[in-house]
């Protein structure tokens, strides 16, 4: 089974280098595909220096498009028969790569999210985050018929084929709740696997932001009626 590893990156000069060094000492990928979104802070050119090296594929956005579109970028890259997608700040730890993939390679299971709310240890910050995600999830429940404890999880891995027929549009953070949406309603075998979480605040450059639940919210609404 070889496995794909996505990083969407943007303005993660502090962190790029250690993520994909923590990704390569798991032994599991067969590729990391970097996509830079246009960063201004120095990334771009950590990032020219590492392609084609130890296994990593670079693609440079010439014009910053958000975070989704970047997922998007990876996943039409990939060749991998699993992919997984990694965010870039070291908020998840790819030491968790095994449990993810055990599902898979069980055949238990079609998709697999690394859900923060299942009892693993994690960094406790940001209350009115927390509301917000139980509460997306919570509203997912009720749409699609499902108990996920963690929708909008960074973690998800999910065989080459689900993508298949199947088209995304987010360009932001929106990519979570599209997802979701969508293998929700093709009924794909989803399992969820707890996971270490060391979040960031602000003042470390966390980006997402509360407007960004509004869009999820509309985003679940939506295609719970369309494709």
């Amino acid at each position: 089974m070889k496995l794909s590893v996505i990083i969407p990156v943007y303005n993660e000069i502090e962190s790029i280098q250690e993520i994909i060094k923590r990704v390569q000492a798991t032994k599991l990928a067969h590729e990391i595909i970097v996509v830079d979104d246009d960063s201004k802070d120095g990334s771009r050119d950590v990032l020219k220096k590492l392609d084609n090296k130890k296994h990593i594929r670079v693609i440079l956005h010439e014009h910053n498009k958000g975070k989704g579109a970047a997922v998007r970028t990876g996943m039409k890259a990939a060749t991998g028969d699993v992919l997984l997608i990694q965010d870039s700040d070291l908020e998840y730890d790819p030491r968790d790569y095994p449990a993810l993939l055990q599902p898979i390679q069980e055949d238990l299971a079609d998709v697999v999210y690394g859900s923060r709310f299942l009892g693993r240890t994690h960094r406790v910050t940001m209350f009115w985050h927390l509301v917000a995600n139980k509460l997306l999830t919570f509203i997912t429940n009720i749409l699609y018929d499902t108990i996920l404890t963690d929708m909008e999880t960074g973690y998800k891995v999910f065989r080459r084929q689900v993508m298949n027929g199947m088209v995304l549009h987010a360009n932001s953070y929106d990519f979570e709740p599209e997802f979701t949406a969508k293998i929700l309603k093709r009924k794909y075998r989803i399992f969820e696997v707890p996971i270490t979480f060391n979040p960031r605040d602000y003042t470390q450059g966390k980006k997402i932001k509360m407007h960004d639940a509004f869009e999820a919210l509309w985003t679940l609404i939506k295609y719970r009626f369309v494709d």
